[in-house]
């Protein structure tokens, strides 16, 4: 058995790889770091993005931990181009998971490089990512996870992966 807890960051600045956390993106970055004091973490990973960093450092620091920086925990990028109907063809690819804008990853592809980081970590890890993301994951572990639950996520948002040999369960758990 293998637990591990899928955080999306708090709130930023932007969605640039260098935006930073907001005042209140400090705040609840605080308020993730309480909600992981009582839980066992032996591991930290975490997206290149300042903003998951930032996210995540507090409580690293209080687990005595040096998170790892790992680009395939990177937000998935849906086009290279700006897109005035990007929430829509953002949809599209919840129910077609081969679609593939200019310049940019299918869902396939993003899923298959973020569930890479899911079968490494060790058990009791953290894993610090950006919402369409982690959508995906919870998607390859439970099916009916999809673009309306994208659109509730939160900032931060906490899911816990239970992964079994004969089953897997994904748990919202925040907020607390």
């Amino acid at each position: 058995m293998k637990t591990l807890y899928l955080v999306r960051h708090c709130e930023a600045t932007g969605q640039s790889p260098e935006a930073v956390l907001t005042e209140a993106g400090h705040q609840q970055a605080l308020e993730l770091a309480s909600f992981f004091e009582d839980k066992v973490i032996h591991h930290i990973f975490t997206s290149t993005f300042i903003r998951a960093q930032h996210s995540i450092e507090l409580t690293a620091f209080k687990k005595r931990l040096l998170p790892i920086v790992d680009n395939r925990l990177e937000e998935r990028k849906l086009s290279s181009t700006d897109l005035p109907n990007w929430l829509k063809l953002l949809e599209d690819t919840f129910t077609d998971f081969d679609l593939k804008l200019s310049g940019g990853e299918s869902s396939r592809e993003a899923t298959v490089r973020a569930i890479g980081v899911v079968k490494e970590a060790p058990d009791n890890s953290v894993l610090v990512t950006h919402g369409n993301l982690m959508s995906l994951i919870l998607k390859h572990f439970d099916d009916s996870f999809g673009f309306h639950e994208w659109k509730l996520l939160s900032n931060p948002d906490v899911y816990q992966i239970t992964i079994k040999p004969d089953e897997n369960m994904t748990k919202r758990i925040w907020p607390q």
